[in-house]
């Protein structure tokens, strides 16, 4: 029996104007962004959004500028009113809450990290990373006992006494990290947290989220527009354009096996040997074949090629922990390893 998705989305829309709930009927007639815009003078934001958030895992919502994805996490707490759909969290339906409870749910069951940081400049590292429980009426001592060990945990210990100006960007955006984590939701929104950042420091923020992940199980909503770092981050991708879902699913079996010639473009300049696991293309085992050695599940394509030496004649025994669960052959790598060609370009 499936779990009951921590959030979920239906059939959501959003039209930016002062009769949106009138233009909605052509909307959903067909009536495409450009035109609703052309004739109306209204914008549409999202359409039709149909998402699952599973809990203890990492949605990322990705796309272009314009295509509705802070639009689409900023409703999740209500910081911007749908034109139609429901929004539920744990089953609740979060437009249904009054001002009291949506406070409640702001502040207990969500937490967020912005783009700019969003810090507190006339307070301390500790004292930004402290506000969550402070907020709630918390006993500061406590506060700020919870905001050192977060701030710890994310490499700032010594920072405590510093203010914001005092730091680079990506310990900023670590204060950010810590301080929605000593909020202790169970859900963390994260609208486009890395994109201000040098490619380095981005990398190694990244590496910091999936590093706490692993221990902490968070259900994180991220923003990003950056496909290497969708693929990086997502256990579920949902990518968007013009305000409606193109496709979603396993960042690998898109990246496989895009279905619209968008996400085609997408796709296509990725470099599929660092991205793609062994998991994606593994076959089923082979009591006949004879193995060249053992390779995790989960290990790159990168770093098969590398074990291999290139070889394309040799195949791996694929374990998950040490249960043997497949076998690769290296001429499924390589065939892996060629993009589809978009349908655009092809007809190009």
């Amino acid at each position: 029996m499936t779990a009951q998705p921590k959030v979920r989305l239906r059939n959501l829309y959003k039209i930016f104007g002062p009769i949106d709930k009138t233009v909605l009927e052509h909307v959903k007639a067909g009536m495409s962004k450009d035109d609703l815009l052309a004739q109306h003078n209204h914008v549409l934001g999202l359409q039709d959004i149909n998402v699952d958030m599973q809990a203890g895992e990492i949605t990322v919502v990705m796309g272009l500028s314009g295509s509705g994805k802070s639009t689409l996490i900023r409703h999740l707490n209500r910081l911007i009113e749908p034109t139609a759909g429901e929004i539920l969290v744990d089953g609740e339906d979060v437009m249904a809450l009054s001002k009291d409870g949506l406070r409640g749910i702001r502040q207990n069951k969500m937490s967020m990290v912005f783009q700019k940081f969003a810090l507190l400049p006339h307070r301390t590292v500790q004292q930004n990373t402290a506000m969550p429980l402070l907020v709630r009426g918390e006993d500061p001592a406590a506060c700020e006992a919870e905001a050192v060990k977060w701030l710890e945990r994310v490499g700032l210990a010594g920072y405590e006494n510093h203010y914001p100006a005092q730091l680079s960007g990506g310990m900023q955006q670590r204060v950010g990290i810590a301080r929605a984590l000593t909020a202790n939701t169970d859900i963390m929104l994260m609208d486009e947290a890395f994109s201000a950042l040098d490619p380095l420091i981005r990398t190694d923020m990244q590496d910091l989220l999936l590093e706490l992940q692993k221990e902490l199980h968070k259900t994180i909503i991220f923003i990003t527009h950056d496909l290497d770092e969708a693929l990086k981050l997502a256990d579920h991708l949902v990518i968007l354009k013009d305000g409606a879902v193109v496709q979603q699913g396993e960042p690998q079996g898109i990246l496989l096996n895009p279905n619209d010639p968008y996400i085609e473009d997408f796709v296509s300049d990725i470099n599929r040997a660092r991205v793609l696991r062994v998991k994606s293309v593994m076959g089923p085992l082979d009591d006949t074949t004879q193995y060249a050695g053992d390779v995790d599940v989960g290990d790159s394509l990168e770093k098969l090629i590398s074990i291999s030496g290139g070889e394309t004649g040799q195949a791996y025994r694929v374990l998950d922990g040490e249960t043997p669960v497949g076998q690769l052959d290296m001429r499924d790598l390589v065939k892996a390893l060629v993009p589809r060609v978009s349908s655009s370009k092809a007809e190009d």
